[in-house]
């Protein structure tokens, strides 16, 4: 997934121990196989393939994936969207060569097949229909946490009591450190990413962060996050990142992304509604806002 994965498992010796990791690695190559966009043969790849020519059929799997984030994308007002395919590295690619913004009518141009909405989906059939001819979806924004979710859940099947997957920042901790105590996490200080701002004691929850640190061009002296705004095509401003909380690892991976999109304001509204769900927004000017019920340490 171009990411690394870090997997710790408490376990009465170190070869069950290892049984355990490899039963999760497992776990994460099936769904790496399922969803990636750099194999031709991926499902994925088969749904992007036949946009605005066929419905193509696809596991169950993938497709009740499908249908979960089209479900975000209404309640982020498509501010989550996982037809974002359609904008490829022409417009955008966040590299040491990337030296102007593209303009605004030409990002305007490229986000026109961006619209979770022609994303059609026969529960019947278990088919998926990309209605416009140049669609394509991928799951960069909900795949890690997925996988980690999922890598979770087979070692609570193998009788795992307590671990925690990490997918580059996005995880999920379940029971007790052997001492009885709750898993410690720091949240990312975005201006050094390699030192934490504030740390949190979790159990049983999933933290995921989208920051302007992880991937950014520099253009004039000014920073801009790799986090693209659907409904324009261009990168959001004023936040450097937005860490969520939640029981879940794929709904925070989710999360995490379209809170940048709605700002700070719409963003906390709509966190503050939905039960088990929390956020800590740091803004360009390291202000801390977070959801009603967070104490931070």
């Amino acid at each position: 997934m171009g990411n690394n994965f870090t997997i710790t498992v408490v376990a009465e010796n170190e070869k069950t121990g290892k049984e355990n990791i490899n039963l999760a690695i497992e776990e994460i190559r099936r769904i790496e196989r399922l969803l990636t966009t750099y194999k031709d043969d991926s499902q994925t790849n088969l749904i992007n393939e036949n946009a605005g020519i066929k419905a193509v059929k696809v596991d169950p799997e993938v497709f009740n994936l499908i249908e979960r984030c089209i479900g975000i994308s209404r309640i982020t007002q498509g501010a989550f969207d996982i037809s974002y395919g359609s904008i490829n590295k022409s417009l955008w690619n966040f590299d040491k060569t990337m030296t102007q913004l593209p303009d605004a009518e030409t990002a305007l141009k490229m986000v026109h097949l961006i619209d979770y909405r022609n994303i059609i989906l026969d529960k019947e059939n278990t088919t998926v229909f990309l209605k416009e001819k140049g669609m394509r979806i991928g799951f960069g924004g909900i795949g890690k946490g997925y996988a980690a979710e999922m890598a979770k859940q087979v070692l609570i099947k193998h009788n795992v009591q307590s671990g925690i997957i990490n997918a580059s920042g996005d995880l999920s901790a379940w029971g007790l450190q052997p001492d009885g105590k709750k898993w410690t996490i720091g949240v990312a200080d975005p201006d050094a990413p390699n030192a934490a701002f504030s740390y949190m004691e979790i159990s049983n929850k999933a933290v995921a962060t989208s920051g302007n640190y992880e991937k950014f061009a520099t253009i004039n002296g000014k920073k801009y996050s790799h986090t693209i705004d659907p409904k324009t095509g261009l990168p959001i401003t004023g936040i450097k990142s937005v860490t969520i909380i939640s029981g879940n690892a794929e709904f925070a991976d989710a999360m995490a992304t379209p809170i940048a999109v709605m700002g700070i304001k719409a963003g906390l509204f709509l966190i503050d509604q939905i039960a088990d769900l929390y956020c800590i927004i740091i803004d360009d000017n390291n202000k801390i806002y977070t959801s009603k019920n967070i104490n931070l340490k």
